[in-house]
């Protein structure tokens, strides 16, 4: 459920009336000191010299070596501090609060990695100068000059000999202690939401450290990163349906892509035996909770290997970057204890709708006695009459089996009907060797001993095209592709996951849009003040 706060279309009303007002007594604000020749929008430069959070870490750690060196003398640790004060620092950031003690005010002044309070005092600064800072507000920027000391209360503050304006901020940030609860405002003005909500900052940060420990471990073991095309010129047979737009020059449609797969692919058949994309990804799809019509995917492929191998390796990248992001392969996600800690469950599809919903793919012996099957466990197949037993299993792991994965479970050996791009099992051609890997009983990757017969993949594309096109899309074969196959692709293992879950899943967050910092939101019509995230999905 949205944690949007009720409120009526009256209180609503009231609130952007103040915001209006305030907007103006600001605007007036700033207007008096661009006639006074005191623009702050025209500095183009402030010297910083620390930031908050390192400029108290130092004087802590001077702090405790100025004491121990003392041992006990209180005149040298008064002469130790005294000569701390006599160094000048400049800090900058945004006025977060403010308490207003007269000819002596406190404020605090966030920068990019933390707060810090700041002093300021008529006799410092000067009459002239602290009467226009009690002008100022609450979200504007500023520039402090001044020393760094500990208050009688034990903070660390800075003591302001020069204050200057670099910024003025023309909107009230929402109050301190209701702060910005409205969660489709959160997600349309995540500038505000990071301003103040700093767990949300931290967050896009980890988000940041997570992305540098994919690439870390994927470089480790000699992946190369590249870039492939993000306009393609077909509309491929894969079940997404594509965004399309037009280029005038070529005067034709493109499409933005929905995989990075197939680029990749012949990148193996150049020559290449490990490459890897980072790529954004566009697909005219359903929204939720784990789904956004852009999202960014980790594609890999490897030579000489097969889905096993991709097992293996996904298996100890998810091990090494929790430790390395969580401090421990065993996290909490949204109350619930996850082990990502190797070996995971591995289970074939027909053993895990064996496990789960007591039905034994191996004791039917004709489409239609699957299909019967399904009607009497209450399946419904979306091929209906047209379902092979391929198309019933996964009917019934959908259904019975994927809400029972919490922990890191391997699902292998999918039915060909619905893996086109991987390779059949000798043993078995009924079936493909294909893994998906599910966490939370949410999907998290997919992978593939990938097919490199050029006959077979021809056959597929063309049924995958027949099936779209059925649908009234505009897919094609891709020609060029079948073409890089005819010259032979090495035995290749691929696997593909979405980041955005995996940063979910390492940051405790519920939905996708707490870890996309723009997530796309349906525009807010003229004189509607918000639109339900909820509503959205």
């Amino acid at each position: 459920m949205s944690d949007t706060p009720i409120t009526s279309p009256a209180a609503e009303e009231e609130q952007e009336q103040d915001v209006h007002i305030l907007k103006k007594i600001r605007i007036d604000k700033l207007n008096e000191l661009k006639a006074k020749g005191a623009d702050p929008y025209q500095i183009t430069k402030y010297d910083v010299t620390v930031k908050n959070a390192n400029l108290r870490a130092s004087y802590e750690k001077r702090e405790a070596e100025i004491i121990a060196a003392a041992n006990g003398d209180e005149a040298k640790v008064n002469e130790g501090l005294e000569a701390i004060k006599a160094e000048t620092i400049s800090i900058a950031g945004r006025i977060m609060s403010w308490r207003d003690m007269g000819k002596a005010n406190f404020i605090d002044v966030r920068d990019g990695t933390d707060r810090m309070q700041v002093y300021v005092r008529m006799n410092d600064i000067g009459a002239d100068e602290f009467a226009e800072f009690k002008k100022w507000d609450i979200g504007d920027i500023v520039g402090v000059e001044g020393f760094v000391f500990r208050t009688r209360k034990g903070e660390i503050s800075v003591h302001a000999k020069k204050i200057t304006l670099l910024s003025k901020s023309l909107l009230p940030l929402p109050e301190k202690w209701h702060g910005l609860k409205d969660q489709d405002m959160r997600y349309r003005q995540r500038y505000v939401d990071l301003i103040v909500n700093p767990d949300v900052k931290d967050t896009f940060i980890k988000r940041s450290m997570i992305l540098t420990e994919v690439r870390n471990f994927l470089n480790s073991r000699g992946y190369l990163e590249v870039d492939t095309p993000v306009l393609h010129t077909l509309e491929i047979g894969a079940s997404a349906r594509p965004f399309v737009t037009h280029h005038n020059t070529l005067d034709m449609d493109m499409y933005l892509r929905i995989e990075t797969e197939l680029y990749l692919k012949r990148l193996i058949v150049g020559g290449f035996e490990r490459v890897y994309e980072v790529g954004r990804i566009f697909r005219n799809e359903g929204m939720d909770t784990s789904h956004n019509p852009e999202f960014t995917s980790v594609e890999m492929y490897q030579a000489y290997t097969d889905y096993l191998g991709m097992m293996d390796l996904i298996e100890e990248m998810y091990t090494t970057i929790s430790k390395k992001i969580c401090g421990s392969d065993v996290i909490t996600y949204q109350g619930t204890e996850i082990n990502m800690a190797s070996p995971w469950e591995r289970l074939t599809m027909v053993e895990a709708v064996k496990k789960y919903a007591g039905v034994d793919y191996n004791e039917w012996n004709s489409d239609e006695e699957a299909r019967a099957c399904a009607k009497a466990h209450n399946v419904e197949v979306d091929e209906g009459d047209k379902a092979t037993k391929g198309h019933v299993l996964i009917a019934f792991f959908e259904a019975f089996v994927e809400d029972k994965l919490i922990q890191p479970t391997i699902i292998y050996d999918y039915p060909v009907e619905n893996s086109p791009l991987a390779k059949r099992k000798p043993s078995n051609p009924a079936f493909t060797e294909r893994f998906e890997y599910f966490i939370y009983c949410r999907e998290m990757g997919n992978a593939f001993s990938e097919l490199n017969d050029p006959i077979d993949q021809k056959e597929r594309f063309v049924k995958q095209v027949e099936a779209k096109r059925a649908q009234g899309a505009n897919a094609e074969v891709d020609e060029d592709f079948v073409t890089a196959l005819e010259y032979a692709m090495p035995p290749t293992g691929g696997l593909g996951f979405g980041l955005d879950r995996l940063v979910m899943l390492l940051t405790d967050s519920p939905s996708i849009r707490d870890v996309l910092l723009f997530p796309t939101m349906k525009p807010i019509a003229n004189g509607q003040t918000s639109t339900s995230a909820e509503t959205e999905e």
